[in-house]
């Protein structure tokens, strides 16, 4: 009793204390705002979690380089001529060899167990500057929902971060939800690597959506089946929307079929950014290497992506639809009398209403003589005038007016110091409008065969690996038919791009000496961009 009695009469005497404990709860109570430091936000962030064990923050390692190496420059003149002089202090005797020089080190030594520790290795551009870091990897230990929670609160604020590296980390289909969420906030983000992950729902899609900037994804041993390569594909590309981001794509040593390779390449025929994609041991088969080499050569539209064609068309080649009305209807329109003078009908008051409809012809007349013959009047009056038409005739039913273009010309034609600037902007919108930064395949050439519409296949793709899956002679028939289709078409195609570069297909069920592999072979050697080919020896006789 008498304890708090004492320290009820601390408080009444100290009452900072009582404040300051007040203060010191708050602040445990408001959440961490990162500041763009990854080791600090990272570290308090996990004592706020209250984190038995954090993980450390170091350098990624790197081979040591060879004492050989370093920079030794001779000494000029005298006894020491010819010696090398090292900049750095003299190593000890017991690290010497016989010749004087320090011995080379390949290796860094650790304590035991230290290596199998979580920790979180970085890059960065200055190891001085904490909020340079660029790259993250994380290897080989479990990454929950609160850990992941953290790493996302830190990747938001990191400007110069680029690249996620997370490999065997126990990735749970939340944990790739929350890290899509983060993705359109990273703007810098272009790589990104999670392979030997496994998570049940297969949402890896979102990962590559419209508003990811991902560029390079690698989805390897992630036990990906056919169910994650259906919305994979549906996400590369359909008939209305695209990825215009992604450049490289590797599904190697997962477990997709033909169903999901059926989605992909349907995904293919409208993309036209993907450059490089792997689907390296995986299980397709015929049936999808025949999709593919379909897509890859030519292919018929389909009733959805033919109305979706004519609808683009008719919105790209038809300018008329943002003009003006002909010149005969905005003579009309310029000429016609206002709105006062329809409410300008004798009344049985006679001269009072003959006051204002005569006013009103007036002063319409006396616009009509402005506009065309007044060249008299102040600067002020020829600037506030077009104004006033372009406010009562902008934007009629999605057609700017005749009276602001008239206005337009006339600021044009009198070569005025507003009329100049006045044009360009114009123009530059115009050309802007009509020329997309992204082309829609739909919109390249097609030919009317047998009451379809045939449309060249993807020739953006340059490189695809389908080694080690279960492709027999006719899908390789499917694929040596597109490689020669391509190569016939060339470069007067009406589509973009060159062709495929590199097509591995080695290791399926045909062996290497089969015809079909040498042909395949024989037409895509030629194409390697590091293939060089033999030297020409010179004829012995000549």
């Amino acid at each position: 009793m008498g304890k708090k009695v004492e320290k009820s009469l601390n408080k009444e005497k100290n009452p900072s204390a009582t404040s300051q404990d007040d203060v010191d709860s708050n602040k445990a109570l408001e959440p961490h705002v990162c500041t763009g430091h990854f080791s600090a936000d990272f570290s308090e962030l996990c004592r706020r979690n209250n984190m038995t064990y954090i993980p450390p923050v170091v350098m990624r390692p790197r081979p040591p380089v060879p004492a050989t190496q370093q920079d030794v420059s001779p000494t000029k003149g005298g006894k020491d001529k010819g010696k090398p002089s090292v900049s750095q202090p003299e190593p000890e005797p017991e690290e010497t060899t016989e010749d004087g020089e320090p011995e080379p080190k390949t290796f860094t030594t650790k304590d035991k167990f230290e290596y199998f520790k979580p920790c979180v290795q970085v890059e960065m551009d200055n190891p001085d500057k904490p909020d340079t870091v660029t790259e993250v990897f994380v290897r080989g230990w479990k990454i929950d929902n609160v850990m992941m929670d953290m790493f996302t609160q830190c990747w938001q604020t990191m400007e110069k971060l680029h690249s996620i590296n997370l490999w065997n980390t126990g990735l749970n289909s939340e944990g790739v939800s929350s890290l899509a969420a983060i993705l359109p906030s990273c703007a810098n983000l272009k790589n990104l690597t999670l392979d030997g992950n496994t998570a049940e729902e297969e949402n890896w899609y979102e990962l590559i959506t419209e508003e990811s900037p991902i560029q390079n994804i690698s989805l390897r041993h992630c036990g990906i089946t056919n169910k994650g390569a259906i919305m994979i594909g549906r996400c590369l590309a359909s008939s209305k929307r695209t990825n215009v981001k992604l450049i490289s794509l590797n599904l190697s040593n997962n477990k997709i079929g033909d169903e999901g390779m059926l989605e992909i390449a349907q995904g293919l025929r409208m993309n036209r950014t993907l450059l490089s994609m792997s689907l390296a041991s995986n299980q397709i088969g015929d049936k999808g290497a025949i999709k593919l080499g379909e897509v890859l050569s030519r292919f018929p539209l389909t009733h959805e992506e033919v109305v979706e064609r004519r609808r683009q068309m008719s919105d790209r080649g038809s300018p008329d639809r943002n003009k003006s009305p002909p010149l005969s209807r905005r003579a009309d329109s310029v000429n016609r009398p206002g709105s006062v003078r329809s409410n300008t009908h004798p009344d049985k008051g006679g001269k009072k209403m003959d006051k204002p409809s005569a006013k009103a012809k007036k002063d319409g007349k006396k616009d009509e003589k402005d506009d065309k013959h007044d060249k008299t009047k102040g600067k002020k009056e020829k600037e506030e005038k077009p104004v006033a038409k372009k406010g009562q005739g902008a934007n009629v039913g999605g057609r700017s007016s005749g009276a602001s273009l008239a206005a337009d010309a006339k600021k044009g034609g009198k070569g005025g110091k507003g009329g100049k600037g006045t044009a360009k902007p114009q123009t530059a919108e115009h050309e802007t409008s009509d020329s997309p930064e992204f082309i829609n395949p739909l919109l390249e050439g097609a030919d009317f065969i047998d009451g379809q519409l045939w449309v060249t296949g993807n020739r953006v793709l340059i490189n695809i690996n389908l080694s080690r899956n279960n492709i027999g002679e006719t899908g390789m028939s499917a694929l040596l038919k597109a490689m020669q289709y391509q190569t016939t078409i060339g470069l007067d195609s009406k589509s973009n791009g060159t062709g495929l570069m590199r097509l591995l297909v080695g290791k399926n069920r045909l062996p290497a000496s089969h015809d079909l592999m040498q042909k395949i072979t024989d037409i895509m050697v030629p194409k390697d961009p590091f293939y060089k080919p033999p030297p020409q020896t010179p004829d012995v006789e000549a």
